[in-house]
């Protein structure tokens, strides 16, 4: 890991975030309810659920700023122990000052992770900005990190392990789940 990714992740106590193209690989499935309406659904990647809890393990709060409206983002925020879930937010900013106020942090103790333009304010706003594999070019630029994995398939759960493991967490993670620590040269 670079020595200033390091030192920026080392600081962050709030990790916010998009949904689409984030926390999923930004398809939107809308499939018919009981009485025939359509009702729009997302997946979830379960690695990045359970990293969300890590970090709330640790006392690093989560959350999610969202343009779009969905029942299945509330059910998986609470499900993954985020403290924040803002959702029909276009406007990204507002939302962001409203979250540092209440959380009481600073922002370079924030962290955010996004895919599109909308994002970038935010990127701009905060200690740690990551864009995700699938991000476009234009967010990626802005980016300190850009993640290996795609929205979806592992970028939240590689963005919170870079954090965990600057912040000297991950060890104790994996001795938790008796995963043998690599040895030292």
């Amino acid at each position: 890991m670079d020595e200033e990714i390091r030192r920026l992740a080392a600081k962050i106590k709030l990790l916010l975030m998009d949904v689409d193209g984030v926390l999923t690989d930004g398809r939107l499935y809308n499939v018919p309810d009981a009485s025939g309406n359509m009702v729009e659904t997302k997946g979830f990647d379960s690695q990045d659920g359970i990293a969300l809890q890590w970090l709330a393990w640790h006392g690093i709060a989560a959350g999610v700023i969202s343009g779009r409206v969905s029942p299945a983002v509330e059910v998986r925020a609470k499900q993954c122990k985020m403290r924040y879930v803002y959702q029909g937010h276009i406007e990204k900013v507002p939302i962001l000052e409203e979250i540092l106020a209440d959380a009481r942090v600073d922002r370079s103790e924030v962290a955010y992770i996004g895919d599109d333009l909308t994002d970038v304010v935010i990127m701009h706003r905060v200690g740690l900005a990551v864009a995700t594999a699938n991000a476009r070019p234009e967010v990626q630029r802005e980016a300190h990190y850009v993640t290996a994995a795609s929205g979806g398939s592992g970028a939240v759960r590689e963005a919170i392990e870079l954090i965990l493991r600057a912040q000297g967490y991950w060890e104790a993670i994996l001795q938790k789940y008796e995963i043998p620590l690599p040895q030292k040269l």
